[in-house]
Order: structure tokens, then C-alpha cells, then sequence
């Protein structure tokens, strides 16, 4: 079974920046299109952002615009999302996941656990 690893989540004061890693090793990286997501305490999964497969397509949701970034390495099999003016808002669990395109009709076919970003003073 594939699993995403996801990492780099913490504890961050609002204005902070943190870098969220997303690995897989021994996955067939350049096959997939790499989207984040998140979930709020109390609220649904949202998409945040999505890396097409060979990097040289981006979006973002509206919220995160101009302050969040995604990359990816396909040498290292690694996608990035670095986050900065963090707001409290921002608070929630990021998952990273896998899928065949970033159009959002496609549907996911792997997803990390997880990792919990905290933003608060």
C-alpha cells in the first residue's frame, strides 16, 4: 500500500512561515499531479493548492494566494508547500495527495496522514 509522508507541520506564531514536505519514497513521482489539502477543527477538507506533474502548473485556493507556495523535486520524490504569513486561520491538519491531474474533478488516489500547523501567538 502507497503511503504519503507528510511533514514539517508545528506550532508557529501568526506573521511565521513553515515548509510542509510531502515523500514518498519508491513511488512513481512524475506520474502524479500533488495536491494539499486541509481540515480545521470542526470544518470539512478543503483544497488548498495542487502541483501538476511536471511542476509547471500551480493553483492555489483563493485564501492562500500570494502567501503559500507548492514545488516539487521529482529527483528527491518530494513536493513542498511553503507557508508564510500564517494566520490563525491557517490552523489545521495538511494532507498531501496524489492524483492524475489537478483538475478538481479528478479524484485523489493516494493520501498522507497528515501533519498538524498550528498558528497562534
Amino acid at each position: 500500500q502507497l503511503q504519503l509522508v507528510e511533514s514539517g507541520g508545528g506550532l508557529v506564531q501568526p506573521g511565521g512561515s513553515l515548509r510542509l514536505s510531502c515523500a514518498a519514497p519508491g513511488f512513481t513521482w512524475n506520474y502524479y499531479a500533488i495536491g494539499w489539502f486541509r481540515q480545521a477543527p470542526g470544518k470539512g477538507r478543503e483544497g488548498v493548492s495542487c502541483i501538476s506533474r511536471s511542476g509547471g502548473s500551480t493553483n492555489y485556493a483563493d485564501s492562500v494566494k500570494g502567501r503559500f507556495t507548492t514545488s516539487r523535486d521529482n529527483a528527491k520524490n518530494t513536493v513542498y508547500l511553503q507557508m508564510n504569513s500564517l494566520k490563525p486561520e491557517d490552523t489545521a491538519v495538511y494532507y498531501c495527495a496524489a492524483k492524475y491531474s489537478c483538475a478538481t474533478t479528478a479524484t485523489v488516489d493516494y493520501w498522507g496522514k497528515g501533519t498538524l500547523v498550528t498558528v497562534s501567538s
